[in-house]
């Protein structure tokens, strides 16, 4: 790891008036730095630098700029470099002001940081603060949702910034407030079929949505209908009696051959949850059972192959198909579950969270060394390249 005397000299480096091949030589090493664990702890202890490197998203020079917000990206994905970047770097306001800016080259890469930093609480909030305060989560669902609103970049990783910023209360709020019609907007993206991300972002953002179980008569009436867009990517193209297709939504109803189900199973497994937790109120209950829920979810199921999936489909279908628990117990976010059963379910969820979590950790070795091999070729490719200036 680099000391005290090579930091300064990297610090020094990094003026705006420093010769261009030097400044992305420099880049570069600092980039090759933030692709693993122990780097981003080191410049961690050096905002100086990452101040000097934030300042150079504004370099006349695209591989330089280029350099920096992969840097950030990087440093950004660690959770202990987040309060740097946000209190001492002040990266906030700048990245807002420039996502807002339709034809700003980086769009995208400012997408993934601000994603990467909504991922906990504590920052989430601060992250929520300033976003109202200089842009507005309305106007961030507005650019989200409008097509080739910079003709430069995508802006598929608003969907997971969406998604983190609705474990806020506030942000929830926001979205479901009855005269702004924001979270409507988003529906349609549930089968946006060109990004994963920008997909999965949504639906981890209605699923949040679902949180607030005094939202759901509202969410699933004529008003809003939520119900037919988290159904239509679990439905497929099996047939069904003409009575079940009748009591079904009608975007719902005969489908046709070539219909496919959502090809992600962790979105399928939201989707899944997001029914759930719909299921918690007795009004919720009955609309879903009224709607015909249950015969998709039983092809579905006949469908699936993921053994999380399945579970989590099979939570809803006895729910769907159970008895009505007894009176005073109708609204099931409310209820006392018996010591004996809670620790049963506490044990079972452990489990489950036990084999997420080494599933997690195999996906970060495996993007840690991603990252490193990339960093490592963007590094000897500058050095080719360098070699041929004379």
């Amino acid at each position: 790891m680099l000391g005290e005397s090579e930091a300064a000299e990297l610090l020094s480096f990094l003026s705006p008036d420093t010769r261009p091949d030097v400044k992305g030589h420099t880049t570069g090493s600092i980039l090759g730095l933030s692709g693993h664990r122990d780097g981003c702890r080191f410049l961690r202890s050096k905002p100086d630098l990452l101040v000097a490197v934030f300042a150079l998203t504004s370099d006349p020079s695209i591989a330089i700029v280029k350099d920096c917000y992969y840097i950030l990206i990087n440093l950004s994905a660690d959770e202990t470099l987040h309060q740097v970047l946000v209190t001492d770097v002040k990266v906030l306001p700048v990245l807002l002001k420039k996502l807002l800016d339709p034809e700003y080259l980086f769009s995208d890469q400012i997408c993934s940081i601000l994603s990467n930093l909504t991922r906990h609480t504590k920052t989430c909030k601060t992250v929520f603060k300033v976003l109202q305060e200089d842009v507005g989560l309305a106007q961030l669902v507005d650019i989200f949702c409008t097509e080739d609103y910079n003709k430069k970049a995508k802006h598929h990783y608003l969907g997971p910034l969406l998604s983190n910023l609705t474990q806020l209360p506030e942000a929830r709020n926001y979205l479901m407030d009855k005269d702004r019609c924001v979270i409507q907007r988003l529906f349609p993206f549930t089968q946006y079929r060109a990004s994963v991300v920008r997909r999965g972002g949504v639906v981890g953002t209605l699923r949040n949505c679902c949180f607030d179980h005094a939202q759901h008569e509202w969410l699933l009436s004529d008003a809003v209908d939520i119900l037919p867009f988290l159904l239509l990517p679990l439905a497929g193209p099996e047939e069904l009696t003409e009575e079940e297709n009748e009591g079904l939504p009608v975007d719902l109803q005969y489908l046709p051959e070539d219909k496919k189900r959502e090809d992600d199973p962790d979105i399928r497994k939201m989707l899944l949850e997001t029914l759930l937790l719909l299921t918690a109120t007795r009004a919720g209950r009955d609309t879903l059972k009224d709607k015909s829920v249950y015969p998709i979810m039983r092809e579905f199921h006949s469908w699936e192959k993921d053994v999380h999936v399945t579970a989590a489909c099979e939570k809803l279908v006895q729910v769907l198909i159970g008895d009505e628990p007894e009176q005073g117990m109708e609204n099931l976010m409310d209820v006392d579950i018996p010591e004996d059963v809670e620790v049963k379910l506490k044990d079972a969820d452990a489990k489950e969270q036990v084999e997420l979590e080494k599933e997690q950790e195999e996906m970060r070795q495996e993007e840690e060394e991603r990252r490193k091999k990339k960093s490592d070729e963007e590094g000897t490719d500058k050095e080719q390249e360098s070699g041929l200036i004379r």
